[in-house]
């Protein structure tokens, strides 16, 4: 059958007197933010997204009769940036912070039950502001915590300066393996998945190199970015779940007048003479969209795919492929949890025996108002697994769904040192995050540079933001898209008609 094509002018560029006109390709919270700050500087919206929703990894599905998060659950609260939003879209009253209990950590050891310890709170990404503190030396060896206390007589050399460093050469060479190891490492592979040595330091802990500069030592500079945190727990939710934010915006987007799609493949992205078409295929259909402005807000190496022929430099800067995960949820009828036997969750270090899973959340000892609703007894359970340099072997995002199911019922009933059986399930689901988390390695942020630089020379109707280019994290992405979404209505408008 031959493939039909046509012109779609829904949201074509703007003919004179008329409004600006800008394609949005992409509908998770960066390309949503990014259209509701264009519509709010007054340019028509227009926004394609490939699968049949929108939010990217920020979604819920209703589990047991709860309406759970399947993917984020939490925000940074080192910035205002999501309680801001929450605000702005009428959930300002339901930001709530997390059980104070904390979470633990799994550490490798003979007794599971014996080398589990509370996750000390202070510092940064699980760099301690301060070695000598007991909390720090009951996680590590007394040898350990003797060279962790160097950190503040070592001279800094070039380690503040030169680029290419990672998270765990900064860490090791400042504080020694033990705190890498047994701190640091649980914490980035359940926040980044990944190892500290494949983690540029700058993209992870930005301001933490130059801090140590001004400071003198790690720690210094890890308790300074920490109590320049707004008061409080390091992260927050919502009353009812972090997707609430997806569904106020597109609900919001809507009413305000944005054309928004999903099931719309988009293949191809050129120039015209007034400023991009957009190519499009669906049911057999090629369809071409004009726009003034383009913000191209999906994952990386489609968003190379995408612009490499526009802009051929970008070739070279096309992402490596990163690391999907697997979460399993259960809800379950175990009174023994009332206890909270691990606070929060558990952080699993890599080369514990017989655990698989990389990290747990035991989210009814987390959020109060997911206990309040649950009652006693009965208790919500996440479970995710992969990593950065898992063997393919191993069990994650390419495991059978029973294969998840039984390995996750094991790893919780170990990490939570409480026997969970079958019987004891009430509901259970897994959802897979491919691609999900963007991999932050040594050299990301002058990567970024290069791109953000050969977009801006080449095209300033064109913008480009998402998770692989800002970092991990709501506020990371909330705020890159903003930020590009500003700049490309700015110079949208500032152009004659």
């Amino acid at each position: 059958m031959a493939r039909r094509t046509g012109t779609d002018t829904a949201a074509g560029a703007a003919a004179p007197g008329q409004q600006r006109g800008v394609v949005v390709i992409g509908g998770g919270m960066a390309g949503l933010l990014a259209a509701r700050t264009l519509l709010k500087r007054g340019i028509r919206v227009t926004l394609l997204e490939r699968s049949d929703r929108f939010g990217g990894t920020v979604d819920a599905r209703m589990l047991g009769g709860f309406y759970l998060d399947s993917g984020a659950e939490s925000f940074s609260t080192r910035s205002a940036t999501v309680p801001a939003l929450a605000a702005e879209l009428g959930l300002g009253e339901r930001v709530v912070t997390p059980d104070t209990s904390g979470a633990w950590v799994q550490l490798p050891g003979k007794d599971l039950r014996t080398s589990a310890r509370p996750l000390p709170n202070s510092g940064v990404l699980g760099i301690p502001a301060d070695p000598s503190d007991p909390a720090i030396g009951a996680m590590i060896s007394r040898a350990g915590s003797v060279r962790a206390a160097l950190d503040k007589v070592l001279p800094l050399g070039s380690l503040a300066t030169r680029s290419g460093v990672s998270l765990g050469e900064l860490v090791r060479t400042r504080m020694g393996e033990d705190v890498l190891t047994r701190l640091v490492a649980p914490v980035a592979g359940g926040v980044f998945s990944a190892d500290p040595d494949d983690l540029d330091v700058d993209s992870v802990a930005p301001g933490l190199r130059s801090t140590m500069a001004r400071l003198g030592s790690l720690g210094a500079a890890a308790g300074a970015l920490r109590a320049a945190a707004p008061a409080g727990a390091a992260v927050a939710g919502l009353e009812g779940g972090i997707a609430q934010l997806r569904d106020r915006l597109v609900a919001e987007l809507r009413t305000d007048g944005a054309d928004l799609r999903t099931g719309e493949e988009v293949t191809g992205l050129t120039r015209s003479l007034t400023g991009w078409i957009v190519t499009m295929e669906r049911s057999n259909l090629t369809r071409h969209l004009p726009a003034d402005g383009a913000v191209v807000a999906t994952e990386g190496r489609a968003a190379v795919e995408l612009l490499a022929p526009v802009l051929p430099a970008l070739d070279g800067e096309r992402p490596d492929p990163v690391p999907g995960v697997a979460l399993v949820t259960f809800i379950v009828d175990v009174p023994e949890l009332d206890a909270s036997p691990r606070g929060t969750g558990v952080l699993v270090a890599r080369g514990v025996e017989g655990i698989a899973a990389k990290a747990l959340t035991h989210s009814t000892a987390k959020w109060g108002w997911l206990r309040d609703q649950a009652g006693p007894g009965s208790h919500v359970l996440r479970l995710s697994f992969g990593r950065v340099g898992d063997d393919p072997a191993d069990v994650g995002i390419s495991s059978a769904d029973d294969v998840l199911f039984r390995r996750a019922l094991a790893d919780a009933s170990a990490l939570l040192d409480v026997p969970i059986g079958v019987s004891d399930v009430l509901d259970q689901d897994v959802v897979r995050w491919a691609g999900s988390l963007p991999h932050a390695a040594v050299g990301h942020r002058e990567r970024v540079a290069r791109i953000r630089s050969l977009v801006a020379e080449r095209a300033d109707s064109l913008a480009v933001t998402g998770g692989w280019l800002a970092g991990t994290g709501l506020v990371a992405v909330i705020d890159d898209a903003r930020a590009r979404a500003e700049a490309l209505a700015d110079a949208l408008t500032s152009r004659p008609m």
